[in-house]
């Protein structure tokens, strides 16, 4: 058969293409990912905007492996968190890509991020979620304290978004740092991890590292190899012979130049810890491997001046809000040492504490909620509620809120109405059966 070897010559046009959307989502990872279902199941027209070619944010690409935060504590440890969530925690345990696991006086789940990936995928489209990826925000337009317009950047030309709503998921404050609007950052340096996972161990020997067995090891010997962290773990996935490892620490800084220079920094801990497990565990670690590096993982960089500053004594003390909008038991787990992390774990089976919607809310715009790590808040507090249960619970929280704000201040719902639309993630438990070998 011939082949046509046609070609046509195309120029560059002026402008960008227009996209008009009800609510516009920066950010597509735990609390992107499930804001943006949350919109588009309520109705709304939702564009979608992550600025990786792939849907997941540092859900997926960071290899982080473990969700914290989705249970409270005890003996028998109880979802707080639901909604589209439900979806996706079905969808793993079907597949056997979900394992639950005692930590810390609750549970996490081990997952397999690329299943969890492809699900978020397939959900957004068939909820009619519209995706720009590889979009980078570079422009957010206001007018009378209203983000109007955000101008997008992707290598196939540039897009300007319109939209009634917008929610800022993408954990860097980005839409408010590009409206010129007040952020936050740190005093003191908040630490984030390379996390990579290995392969090739003696899987049958595997209990010598698992878990955090390794950490007297690495405290004795951390010095020479010259590693920053001297605390961590190693989880050894169940039934794929592979294990999470995440023991290093890497700066991360909001210039363009340091970020790139932290992120290969992270890969050389990770050789060097590899260099570490051969010499420490060789009985177990002689022919391992780094079989993948994730995404660099970020904990806090940039974060919003809002309505309502939450506090570490909130944290502590457990008193619900008026506008509580999502709920937490895990502890406070503090990177702000390169050598270890600094935890502080609630004792009290009962406690419970709170995000106001108060703190999503950009103090100077009617019509901007943050949603994930970049809601407002000390540096101990957000060390707390920024893992992925309570994330995916203020996602949906924040299409609520801007679902029933229209074309109006997000300051005026009836919170009443927004508390049943959230009751769910407020009131309910749940015993999963997918954690009844972990408990």
């Amino acid at each position: 058969m011939a082949m046509n070897s046609a070609t046509h010559i195309v120029s560059k046009t002026s402008g960008a293409t227009r996209l008009e959307a009800d609510i516009c989502v920066v950010g597509s990872g735990a609390a992107g990912s499930m804001a943006a279902l949350t919109a588009a199941r309520l109705g709304l027209k939702t564009v979608l905007v992550e600025a990786m070619p792939n849907v997941g944010g540092q859900l997926v690409g960071t290899l982080l492996g473990t969700i914290c935060g989705l249970y409270d504590n005890g003996p028998q440890p109880r979802r707080l968190t639901f909604g589209p969530v439900d979806d996706l925690l079905k969808d793993l345990w079907q597949r056997n890509a979900i394992h639950a696991r005692r930590a810390l006086n609750t549970l996490v789940l081990q997952y397999d991020e690329a299943l969890t990936g492809r699900w978020t995928e397939r959900a957004l489209r068939d909820a009619g979620v519209e995706l720009v990826l590889g979009g980078v925000v570079r422009n957010a337009s206001m007018v009378d304290r209203r983000v109007t317009t955000l101008d997008v950047a992707t290598r196939w030309g540039d897009l300007k978004i319109s939209a009634h709503g917008f929610i800022d998921a993408s954990g860097d404050s980005t839409v408010a740092w590009h409206a010129g609007l007040p952020v936050r950052e740190p005093d003191e340096a908040q630490w984030g991890t390379q996390m990579f996972i290995i392969e090739g161990f003696e899987v049958d020997k595997a209990d010598l590292i698992d878990g955090f067995k390794v950490e007297e090891a690495l405290r004795r010997r951390s010095s020479e190899f010259g590693l920053p962290r001297r605390d961590g773990f190693i989880f050894k996935y169940p039934g794929r012979d592979i294990a999470t490892v995440n023991m290093t620490h890497i700066p991360n800084p909001t210039e363009p130049i340091a970020a790139a220079e932290a992120a290969l920094a992270g890969k050389d801990q990770a050789d060097v810890l590899m260099e570490f497990f051969k010499s420490e565990y060789p009985e177990v670690m002689a022919n391992a491997r780094i079989r993948s590096y994730g995404q660099p993982g970020i904990r806090q960089t940039r974060w919003y001046v809002a309505d309502h500053h939450l506090t570490l004594d909130e944290v502590r003390g457990g008193r619900r809000p008026k506008d509580a909008v999502a709920r937490c038991t895990w502890p406070v787990e503090a990177h702000n040492s390169a050598e270890r992390v600094y935890w502080e774990e609630f004792e009290d089976p009962d406690h419970m504490h709170y995000v106001p919607l108060s703190s999503m809310i950009h103090r100077d715009a009617d019509n901007l909620v943050a949603a994930g790590r970049c809601i407002d808040g000390d540096t101990a507090a957000l060390a707390s509620v920024r893992v992925m249960g309570p994330c995916f619970a203020m996602g949906q929280a924040a299409a609520h809120a801007l679902k029933l704000a229209g074309v109006g201040s997000v300051r005026d719902v009836s919170f009443a109405e927004l508390e049943c639309a959230l009751r769910a993630n407020l009131e309910n438990f749940a015993v999963d059966p997918w954690t009844e070998s972990a408990i």
